[in-house]
């Protein structure tokens, strides 16, 4: 019965120890309400915040796998809050905002935001979303068979899941960490708009190019050491991009 019981509590450990919580943070009760209850019959932890404040309160004590950012709240709106996580934390962030502004979508992914979902939106598409979000998670922490990789200044260690340029250390989220390392996977290949984007985010994201145009840029802002340094990954106009392997 003794053995039976250490069993028991080991299994409940394990599930513990993999229980995916995520952090909803929005003014509006009535979007609490229907995502606590949705997000909850499909085994996630919630835990909720009704300000920018409070949300990064929580996100510092609970430390949760994955965030939904309302942008519009009062205290301190999304964009700030995105701001002030990116500031410390990679945690993988999407956004939600009842205004379909293409400018808006552009402004929270360069803040540091994963995605982006209008209001109103349907529960399982926002499931969906967060699935190929966490899915991008997983596969940024696995290692490659190569154990590194070395260009110029930039050097990439697969094992430990760290990109230093020039010796000092570049902080990547998971979804530009997978990008990064599904370019130097193939350097020297011209991979397409489509490859790209069903490889890292997944086939519902085939037609979110915006998305890759931007993390492509975010890529080159963090890995540019200085104006003498080489651009790493090349745009090949009309297909896609190319990771310049000049080791």
């Amino acid at each position: 019965m003794a053995y039976l019981y250490i069993i028991n509590i080991f299994i409940i450990q394990v599930l513990l120890m993999n229980e995916i919580s995520i952090l909803v943070v929005d003014d509006e009760p009535s979007i609490i309400k229907l995502l606590r209850a949705n997000l909850g019959s499909q085994d996630y932890k919630v835990f909720t915040a009704i300000n920018g404040i409070e949300a990064l309160r929580v996100l510092e004590s609970e430390q949760p796998s994955l965030v939904i950012l309302d942008i519009a709240m009062p205290k301190m709106d999304g964009f700030e809050v995105c701001l002030r996580i990116r500031e410390w934390s990679q945690v993988p962030i999407i956004m939600l905002s009842a205004n379909i502004d293409e400018a808006d979508k552009v402004k929270c992914l360069d803040l540091g935001a994963d995605d982006y979902i209008t209001k109103p939106f349907g529960v399982k598409e926002l499931i969906a979303r967060i699935k190929a979000v966490l899915r991008r998670t997983d596969t940024a922490a696995s290692t490659p068979a190569q154990p590194s990789f070395t260009c110029d200044n930039l050097e990439v260690n697969f094992s430990q899941r760290r990109v230093t340029v020039a010796g000092a250390e570049v902080k990547l989220t998971p979804t530009e960490y997978a990008l990064l390392q599904e370019l130097i996977l193939n350097a020297g290949k011209v991979l397409t708009h489509l490859h790209l984007l069903n490889k890292v985010w997944g086939p519902e994201y085939s037609d979110e190019r915006e998305y890759l145009h931007v993390f492509i840029r975010r890529l080159r802002l963090k890995l540019k050491f200085d104006q003498t340094n080489p651009n790493y990954i090349v745009t090949v106009a009309g297909i896609g991009y190319q990771f310049k392997n000049t080791a």
